[in-house]
């Protein structure tokens, strides 16, 4: 099942946001150079406590730059779940 256009309410999904650092570069060759399409970060959340909240932003956002735990704001933000097996 895909969700689509599924808007959190930040407050009670997430609570408060603190970056955690960089998680993965995507890039695809376009005309024979290796260029990004998207990247992503890891936050952390004080709701969701078990994992990183992983945010992914397309290139055209561009690279950003935060300091380890400094408060972080998304803005429009839309929710893909993902699931992994444990055991």
């Amino acid at each position: 099942m895909e969700l689509k256009f599924v808007v959190p309410n930040m407050a009670q999904t997430f609570g408060n946001l603190e970056f955690a650092g960089e998680n993965e570069v995507v890039q695809r060759r376009i005309n024979g150079r290796l260029t990004a399409v998207s990247r992503s970060y890891n936050l952390y959340s004080d709701v969701q406590k078990a994992d990183d909240v992983i945010v992914t932003l397309p290139a055209e956002a561009g690279e950003k730059h935060f300091q380890p735990e400094q408060k972080v704001k998304l803005i429009n933000p839309r929710i893909t779940a993902e699931g992994y097996k444990i055991g």
